[in-house]
């Protein structure tokens, strides 16, 4: 077990349970994407996940998937406190254009950003996948069909979470970077349970809501994103929605003004030197 002693690195080890309280989907998980009606990642993936990935491989090269941070609890809200970068994270859903125009705004400004994809939306669009990955970007399970998966029997849910990682898995090599309940910003201990048993050894949660999924306004979106963020955060935001599109450029320009730079969630995650298991048996050092 790696023994975390700076402080930063300490603010990164509280879990996320305590931090962030259980809300349904009206706090910012987009119940209105719903297209039926645990633990971060880093170099290489779990053993379920299919292709393995090199962390320190060049943006855009490879799918990554999931990697255990030995310390950080089972799941994560933020990242390190202590530098520079926050992770913009989106929920994978909705109009396959507006995603499209996110990701290249996004890629225009310098930024990576992490996609919570819900599986029906890959059927869908199966071509975003790789859209995704070829962009720099890394892309993570939002479960198969965006039902309440913390208010299912375990069945059920875990079918949500596997189905999912099957369809990531056929379409890039590996399940995903992260997995992320639907409808709820934290998981239950059951989900979080499914979630390790599917290859995802923490869920991925946040710590800043921008209410984006409620469409209150470009203008209201920056406000909510830049009043919250600080160096570490992770920021829930979804694709669907044209506010979020046009909020965008101010955002990444306002965290720039503010020295913070955009980065993929496992990017952050091993920003501050945080160690992560690099395959059964193995651990890689990184700072």
């Amino acid at each position: 077990m790696l023994q975390v002693s700076s402080p930063s690195r300490r603010d990164v080890l509280r879990s996320a349970s305590g931090a962030v309280a259980a809300t349904t989907c009206g706090a910012g998980c987009g119940h209105h994407a719903d297209s039926s009606s645990s633990r971060p990642a880093g170099p290489t993936e779990a053993p379920s996940s299919g292709a393995a990935s090199d962390p320190a491989m060049p943006a855009g090269h490879a799918p990554r998937g999931p990697v255990r941070f030995p310390g950080l609890p089972p799941e994560i809200a933020h990242g390190p406190r202590g530098g520079s970068a926050v992770a913009l994270t989106f929920h994978g859903q909705g109009d396959a254009e507006l995603a499209r125009s996110l990701l290249s705004e996004a890629e225009r400004a310098g930024a990576r950003v992490t996609v919570l994809a819900v599986g029906t939306w890959l059927d869908e669009h199966p071509e975003l996948a790789r859209r995704v990955l070829d962009g720099g970007h890394e892309l993570g399970n939002h479960t198969m069909r965006h039902r309440a998966v913390c208010a299912l029997p375990a069945d059920e849910a875990y079918a949500e979470i596997a189905e999912c990682a099957d369809r990531l898995r056929r379409l890039t090599g590996t399940i995903g970077s992260w997995f992320r309940p639907s409808r709820a910003r934290t998981a239950t201990d059951l989900v979080t349970r499914l979630a390790a048993r599917a290859g995802y050894p923490h869920v991925l949660s946040y710590d800043v809501d921008s209410l984006d999924f409620q469409d209150p306004g470009p203008d209201a979106v920056r406000e909510a994103v830049l009043g919250q963020v600080r160096a570490g955060s992770v920021v829930s935001l979804h694709f669907g929605h044209s506010g979020t599109l046009t909020a965008l450029p101010a955002v990444l320009d306002g965290l720039r003004r503010r020295g913070l730079r955009a980065v993929t969630t496992t990017e952050l995650m091993h920003s501050d030197g945080v160690a992560a298991t690099a395959g059964p048996g193995r651990r890689t050092e990184t700072g």
